[in-house]
């Protein structure tokens, strides 16, 4: 039932967004090289749905992800470093040596973060691919890696090199959509 509030609340949120104009840094970012991005998630998955504002802050050894509710609070706190994985969620601290496992555990759903680092740039993480596509403009279209299904729909310019601000995800009957509204140089 929570989820559901946090979930209508969310996407009256996401409707207010969604006439705004779009602010991005045109950079380009190379593999797993740092950076961050302010946006928004949709989650799906059957018939529970769920959605958030995103921020992500990205380094070589580090990832800091917030998911926050309307006004700006806090709702869950990804934290990988050295040391595992840390997920702070309605006021607890859980740990755990993969986020994959730790996010279906406490939120339900699981996030790929080994390739999702990748795939938020555009690009295929390390390992085997099992298909790529790109459009005429020489960006990726779409990427099936590690049994997700990656559609990219929207960049923020022309260039081939250009960063993503729309995608969605798909494993089983999990739905990750991705939107991103500014991506910020580190």
């Amino acid at each position: 039932m929570r989820n559901l509030l946090i979930f209508a609340l969310l996407i009256a949120v996401l409707a207010g967004c969604a006439g705004n104009a779009v602010k991005v840094l045109h950079r380009t970012v190379q593999v797993d090289e740092p950076f961050a991005f302010n946006g928004r998630v949709a989650i799906r998955q059957g018939h529970e749905r769920t959605a958030s504002g995103l921020r992500w802050v990205h380094a070589k050894d580090e990832d800091e992800i917030l998911m926050l509710a309307p006004l700006g609070q806090t709702v869950a706190r990804l934290h990988r470093d050295a040391q595992g994985i840390m997920l702070e969620a309605d006021g607890k601290r859980y740990v755990a040596a993969d986020a994959e496992s730790l996010t279906q555990q406490v939120l339900g759903w699981e996030m790929p973060l080994a390739g999702l680092r990748y795939w938020v740039v555009a690009a295929p993480a390390p390992g085997e691919v099992a298909q790529a596509s790109y459009n005429d403009k020489g960006q990726l279209a779409s990427l099936q890696q590690d049994g997700w299904e990656i559609e990219y729909s929207r960049y923020a310019d022309d260039a081939a090199d250009s960063l993503p601000l729309r995608f969605v995800m798909h494993h089983g009957d999990l739905e990750i959509l991705v939107l991103i509204d500014e991506w910020e140089k580190q």
